[in-house]
């Protein structure tokens, strides 16, 4: 019997279908993985797949769980939630409770779902945390956690719950090589102690080291299906081939433009973080239109050296000269972690017309760059929640770069784009760096990357 049977599933908004019948099953030690661009309802099938769509969504079409068939619009389902399916979702700062420490997460888990005594769930929570290298961080709040730590101790809690079907949404996302590896293997292992294991993806790599199925998702429709190494080794449909052929590792160098004058001047800088010492004595100088990218494992300090260096953060010891005569607006960051940067309440067009509003920008900027990008106008309609990670991201995007910024912090700007949307927004994004004579700093996993858009490439923990 299969753990999980999806039959015709479809979901449709008021402006159309979103997301065209899809079918395929999920055997006990089995899994399928779902590749696919950016919006083409990856992250809709999950939500679909549990019953927990907005409000605004309608789904059609069956979902069997447990040897029980539910109807797409049926809630009864909810009751399986955390025992027979459960969710890691794509953002783990909406997914861990703020008040909570880490810890106390997969702790409550193991309470609520499996009755453990106190004191096995306390030693259990520890094991959880520390398979993900997460030994340390375990008495730690969400927001005091990196991104790639919140993404690991989400994972702790998800299985925790030890369902029978794992669904996990983009689980490797700001995650360094090593980490990527590890936490496949945890899934590999998942699924090896006999659960169905339903991941999306954009890293292809992780498709190809869990093997089993996939599924090949683009504008809402599937494009191919069938064994996941048949499919990645000789695809059949042009768009999966396009994805294959858009890795970082094949990208043809770019001709890099000539450094300026130093726009960020960082000298003996000295950070404490967490009790940890991130770096002492660190120099690093920017100059207009030279990309510099910091690589390293999660948790390392990139982030919080891209935060230094725009001035969210002071050093312990040290110094950082920013070019003067300059408002600190013209110094912008892009979040890691796109949701946080948003008001969750106000549409995305409001979002931006305030921006071009308070820094006296033409909304006609506001369009050319939304094209540049690849988004559609109908987006701005929609609250932050009402849209794809990977949209948000572009948007986020566009924004900052509304205001004209001479130096841009781009902390893992496409970690959840896919390969195709990654590629064609990095070039877009190192091309108005170069166009506006931009200081970039890029915060990567991907050492592929750093190499292809860098004048520098810097690691942090070597």
């Amino acid at each position: 019997m299969s753990a999980l049977r999806v039959e015709n599933l479809a979901v449709r908004s008021r402006q159309g279908t979103i997301l065209h019948p899809v079918s395929f099953a999920l055997e006990p030690g089995t899994t399928v993985t779902v590749i696919g661009e950016t919006g083409a309802g990856k992250t809709i099938l999950a939500e679909a797949i549990l019953g927990i769509l907005p409000a605004e969504l309608s789904a059609s079409g069956t979902v069997c769980l447990a040897g029980a068939a539910f109807a797409a619009e049926e809630r009864a389902r909810a009751g399986l939630w955390g025992r027979t399916v459960t969710l890691l979702p794509q953002e783990p700062w909406s997914a861990l409770d703020p008040l909570m420490r880490a810890r106390a997460q997969v702790f409550e888990v193991l309470r609520a779902v499996h009755r453990r005594p106190r004191s096995a769930a306390r030693a259990e929570a520890r094991r959880e945390l520390a398979a993900l290298g997460l030994a340390g961080e375990g008495r730690k709040y969400p927001w005091q956690l990196s991104g790639g730590m919140a993404q690991r101790a989400a994972l702790a809690a998800t299985r925790a719950t030890g369902a029978r079907v794992l669904i996990a949404d983009e689980p490797t996302k700001g995650l360094d090589l090593a980490l990527r590896d590890a936490v496949v293997a945890l899934l590999a292992a998942e699924r090896d102690a006999g659960r169905a294991v339903l991941v999306i993806t954009h890293d292809l790599a992780v498709a190809e080291a869990l093997g089993g199925r996939i599924l090949v998702l683009r504008q809402g429709r599937v494009v191919e299906e069938g064994q996941t190494r048949e499919v990645l080794r000789a695809p059949r449909h042009p768009y999966t081939a396009a994805l294959l052929a858009a890795r970082p590792e094949t990208w043809a160098p770019r001709a890099l433009p000539q450094v300026g004058e130093a726009v960020v001047k960082a000298r003996g800088l000295a950070c404490r973080l967490g009790g940890r010492v991130l770096f002492d004595g660190f120099d690093l100088t920017l100059g207009e239109a030279e990309t510099v990218a910091a690589i390293g494992p999660s948790g390392v300090g990139k982030t919080t050296l891209g935060n230094l260096l725009v001035g969210l953060m002071r050093p312990d010891r040290g110094t950082v000269a920013r070019r003067p005569g300059l408002a600190s607006v013209r110094f912008q960051k892009l979040w890691q972690d796109p949701p946080a940067a948003f008001a969750p309440h106000i549409t995305l067009r409001r979002a931006l017309a305030d921006v071009c509003r308070r820094h006296d920008v033409a909304w006609a900027e506001a369009e050319r760059l939304l094209a540049a990008l690849g988004l559609s106008p109908c987006l701005l309609e929609r609250r932050p929640d009402q849209v794809s990670g990977g949209e948000l991201q572009r948007v986020a995007l566009l924004r900052a770069l509304l205001v004209r910024p001479v130096f841009l912090f781009a902390d893992e700007p496409t970690s959840r784009l896919d390969l195709l949307t990654q590629a064609e927004t990095l070039r877009l994004l190192a091309d108005l760096a170069a166009e506006r004579r931009v200081a970039l700093f890029l915060v990567t996993h991907d050492p592929a990357i750093a190499r292809a858009l860098a004048h520098r490439v810097i690691t942090l923990g070597a």
